[in-house]
Order: structure tokens, then sequence, then C-alpha cells
């Protein structure tokens, strides 16, 4: 088997699904990309088992065939050679891989690619589509929040709920939670399904920058995005996610209208001088004053700040793991935002005051206990 390429034209192609492939001691043909040729396209593949992705380009070959190949020390290779015409031969009784490239000729052993693991093909699929520009929206804004705790594996992953009205990306690790809403998107049958982070996390880094049109496609095991010539499949947490809504609360006469960059920036200092270990801040709302301070008793360390700040309720004091709020106000867009709360021992709400009437942006942080004697 023998083709021709451009290097870089690979090299992108490699790169965009070079992610899904896993340095797996078990298994140690994951560490290949498969090439398989027919009427003159190469389709790549890399799978861990759990998330498989492929793409495909347009090569110059009169042959069909199939190919594992190192990834690794191809994407080395690619990416130290000019932009320039490559040859890959592949011989069929060896699996032995010869590259040319300009005036230089590199060999290297491949493997049969009928052993590579079958990229599953999602069956029985409902489908909805969604705008990138929207699905790389909804991640950003979650995933952050993502939990890592293996012993609750349905936290590991983003929640997705589609249905007539709205689509909904839901985040939470216990002390954060994130809903993402759009109102602008909708799908004709309800379902929901929870896609892991690291598919996540891949599609993130391969959609688009042009908002084109991602179609997803899912069953009760699996989901499959596709957009432009790249594929993504990947299998959903068998789980049940946690009934978020009912840890929302309600009831919040409390709300503190901040300037988000000003308490960002003003939290970022505070923590600082904040216990390493419980990064603990309290914020003291009086009348139309904000005060944020931090202290570490074991160092002696302590921080004081005064914002102005617009607010409505009963004067009051409660404390939050900066870190928590620090990583929100961070994923949040617009100039403003609202925190709503009840009470020092209730979760607090950061909405972002934005006119994207499509957008429904709420993040809840669990507040942490004050020590009465500071």
């Amino acid at each position: 088997m023998r083709f021709i390429v451009s290097t870089s034209t690979l090299l992108k192609q490699l790169q965009a699904v070079n992610g899904a492939s896993s340095s797996s001691t078990v298994l140690p043909i994951l560490e290949n990309f498969l090439f398989e040729i027919r009427d003159g396209i190469l389709t790549i593949s890399a799978t861990d088992l759990q998330t498989s992705m492929t793409t495909s380009l347009t090569v110059e070959s009169k042959e069909e065939g199939k190919i594992a190949i190192p990834a690794k020390i191809l994407l080395e290779t690619l990416k130290t050679l000019p932009d320039q015409p490559i040859a890959f031969t592949v011989d069929d009784q060896t699996f032995a891989v010869e590259i040319s490239a300009g005036d230089g000729k590199y060999k290297l052993s491949g493997e049969n690619g009928e052993d590579f693991p079958k990229i599953p093909t999602v069956e029985n699929a409902s489908a909805v589509n969604l705008p990138a520009s929207v699905l790389s929206e909804a991640i950003n804004k979650t995933i952050f929040a993502v939990s890592n705790d293996e012993l609750r594996p349905a936290m590991t992953g983003v929640y997705c709920q589609l249905s007539p009205q709205h689509v909904t990306f839901v985040a939470t690790d216990a002390h954060k939670l994130v809903r993402y809403r759009r109102k602008d998107v909708r799908s004709d049958a309800a379902a929901s399904f929870i896609i892991p982070k690291k598919a996540l996390n891949l599609l993130k880094s391969s959609l688009p920058s042009d908002d084109v049109n991602v179609s997803v496609e899912y069953n009760s095991t699996s989901a499959f995005f596709r957009f432009g010539n790249i594929n993504l499949i990947c299998r959903l947490i068998d789980e049940r996610y946690p009934d978020y809504e009912a840890v929302i609360p309600q009831n919040n006469p409390n709300k503190l209208t901040l300037d988000r960059a000003l308490f960002l920036n003003s939290l970022r200092r505070v923590v600082i001088f904040a216990n390493k270990t419980t990064h603990q801040v309290r914020l003291k709302i009086s009348g139309s004053e904000l005060n944020i301070s931090s202290e570490d008793l074991d160092f002696a360390n302590e921080a004081h700040e005064r914002l102005g700040c617009q607010y409505e309720g009963d004067d009051m004091e409660i404390g939050f793991n900066a870190r928590f709020l620090i990583e929100m106000l961070s994923n949040l867009g617009g100039e403003e935002v609202v925190l709503e709360m009840s009470t020092p021992n209730r979760a607090g709400l950061l909405i972002p005051q934005t006119n994207d009437e499509n957008e429904d942006v709420l993040m809840l942080v669990m507040p942490v206990m004050l020590n009465s004697n500071a």
C-alpha cells in the first residue's frame, strides 16, 4: 500500500484526533493511529476504547488497505518536517512502514490494522443539532465544575438535558454547581445523558471557531458528535445524575450586585492571606458596602478590602471558599454579577447580568462556616 499526502495537512488531522489515543500498557495497539485508505480517502482513527475520534482527508493513492502506525513517533517526525509532499509505503506482509520526505527516509514498524479495535457506530440513535459556538460555550461554562471523584461517577461528567423548550448542561462537584441553559436550541424529544469529561475536553479543543453545525446523535450507551470532517464517539456515563434542581435555593431575598472584574481581582488579592487549606474569605455586607476579609491565624496574615455595591436585603456575614468564587467569576461573562443569598448557611447563587436573553447561566456555591470569634 502506498499513498502521498502533504505533511502539514496530515499533521493537522493527526493533532485533531490524537487526544483520543491512549498510552495503554494492556493494549499497546491503542498507542497507534489506524490509517485506512479507500477510494483515495484516508480515514485516521484513534481510540482509548471509551472515546474514539476519526477524521478523513484526500490523498494520492490507487490502492486500498489499513495499517496501525505508532502515534508518538509519527507526530514527532511530522512536527519537524517542512510543508512538503510525503510518501508512505507499507509492506502488507510485515507491516513495516517507510516514509519518504524530500531527501529523508524513515522506517518504523506498524501493526496489523485488522487488530485495531473497531470504532463503534451509534445505532438506533436520536439526533439534535447544536451550533458549535453554543456547544463550545456550554463546555467552557461547565467543565471546571465537574467532579474528579471516581466514587461518584455520575458527577465526573456534564449532564445534558434536551427538551422541546431548551437545552440544559449541568456540572457539579458537591461544592459548586453550574447550570447553563440555552433557550434558542431545542430538541424535538426530551432526553438526558451524562457526557464524560475527557470527551468534552476533546470537543473543546477540536470544535472549529467558525459557527458550523454539530450533529449530536445519541442512544442509551453512546453519543456521536460530527462536525466538518471530524467524528467523536464516546461512551456515556451509565449512572443516574443527582437531582440538581432540589439543591438550588428558590427564595433568596438578599441580592448583592457587584462589578464582576473588581470583585474577582479583590478576591484574588485577599485569598493570598487566607488559610492555605480552607481558602476562606468573609463577606460582610452592610448597606451599600461590602467588606471582604481573610486571615491565616497560623502565620498572623490578614487582608481587608472594601468594595462599593448595590445591595437589597438584611445586613449579613457569610464565608466562602475563595477559590470556588474565583473559578466561577472567571468563567462568567458580563460586567456585573448578582450574588443571591438567603442565610449564611445556605448556598449562594451567582448570576451574570447579561443582555443575551437566550442564555441562562446560574452558578451555585456552598458557604463555609465562619469562626464566630473573628
